[in-house]
């Protein structure tokens, strides 16, 4: 089916998105699994220092839950439907959600952060990238990010399935190898096995194949709203970076140690395309460009022919108006397009930085950022070198 073993794809994954959900966090909603998030926390410690002679693993958990808690800890027995009572759960169980990983990761000896994020910073381009620098430097810190909905503030966000597609886009987001989605469930079946004598357990699949999609349906629990079809579809989109996805039920024993070891113990959904291809494809195809920066002839040869980041100090003009995180042409002295790629600094910022070095960054704006103009790992060639 894939390039790679099932256990290769596990054991190759260096960087890893674990989702939990409500019902398994919350213990069907009788409050936090003290016990339960215990667990996990210890096995995502041995899986960050690098457990029984594997390598170090960089862990990143999104954790549904608050909503859950703070209708335990409001009394109330059924998820209600108003925003604003969603959004007043969300506050009261976000405390204790945030306490209980702080507490049992430090346990672990390790250090936490509590990030919360709505689809609304993922999908502008310049709080996409703010986000996503902000939890790289996290993990270059060895800190584990613990990161929810923000559902205190989203309105439309608070949603079936919500943090399921959290879970890839938080993989998108930092170019995640694998998404691990633990869950009440073993993992995918042909059918309801509830209802279906002959449904059969899928251990393997391809991320995105329709059929999948045909295969799930309903909804979770009344306390999660998730369902296996939000799974399946979280795994399509996960694979768009790359990311291939397992879903597998949350108590299994050691399950994100088994995972990383190379066992399959639910359903893996691989990504179809590698990581780097899925985002250069991604750049070429499917975002707007915005404007462009015209380089010299030296800029130009080290760009086609050395595999090199475009720097400010090879720019010799820019078109148009584009804003930090766009997507731009990079032009030959010509006017033809060589590269695109994805901007560091506005067009404001690039006309005071052209022909000017990265060490004049500072000076020349006020702030510190980025050496590149764009980065050679969000730049995709358009053009053969002559």
């Amino acid at each position: 089916m894939t390039e790679k073993s099932s256990a290769q794809v596990l054991r190759d994954a260096r960087r890893i998105v674990v989702k939990v959900g409500s019902s398994l966090v919350t213990n069907e909603g009788r409050g936090l699994d003290e016990a339960a998030i215990g667990e996990w926390c210890r096995q995502l410690a041995l899986l960050e220092r690098g457990a029984d002679g594997q390598p170090p693993r960089q862990m990143v958990m999104v954790s549904s839950g608050a909503i859950a808690e703070g209708m335990k800890r409001l009394g109330w027995a059924q998820r209600p439907r108003e925003v604003n009572e969603l959004q007043a759960a969300a506050a009261v169980g976000q405390m204790g959600l945030a306490q209980m990983y702080e507490t049992k990761l430090r346990e672990q000896g390790l250090r936490s952060a509590q990030v919360l994020l709505t689809h609304a910073d993922l999908a502008d381009r310049e709080r996409y990238l703010n986000a996503r620098a902000t939890l790289l430097t996290l993990l270059q810190h060895q800190v584990l990010p613990v990161i929810n909905e923000n559902d205190t503030v989203v309105t439309d966000e608070i949603k079936v399935g919500d943090n399921d597609t959290l879970g890839a886009l938080v993989a998108n987001l930092i170019e995640a190898d694998l998404l691990v989605i633990l869950t009440d469930q073993r993992g995918l079946y042909t059918a309801d096995p509830r209802r279906d004598p002959k449904a059969e357990f899928v251990h393997e699949a391809r991320a995105g194949d329709p059929a999948l999609e045909r295969m799930a349906g309903g909804a979770g629990s009344s306390i999660g709203k998730g369902g296996m079809l939000t799974k399946i579809v979280a795994a399509r989109r996960a694979a768009g970076s790359g990311a291939s996805t397992v879903i597998a039920w949350g108590r299994e024993s050691d399950a994100l140690l088994r995972l990383a070891a190379g066992e399959n113990i639910g359903t893996l959904l691989v990504a179809p395309t590698h990581k780097t291809q899925a985002r250069k494809q991604w750049i070429a195809d499917h975002l707007q460009l915005r404007g462009a920066v015209t380089v010299d002839a030296g800029a130009a040869t080290k760009l086609r022919g050395e595999g090199k980041s475009l720097l400010p100090i090879g720019m010799t003009q820019v078109e148009g108006e584009f804003s930090r995180g766009d997507v731009i042409a990079i032009r030959d002295g010509a006017g033809q397009e060589l590269a695109r790629g994805l901007a560091n600094y506005s067009s404001g910022e690039a006309r005071l930085l052209c022909r000017r070095p990265s060490g004049d960054i500072q000076g020349l704006l006020g702030y510190s950022g980025e050496p590149e103009m764009v980065h050679r790992d969000n730049l995709v060639l358009t053009r053969a070198a002559q």
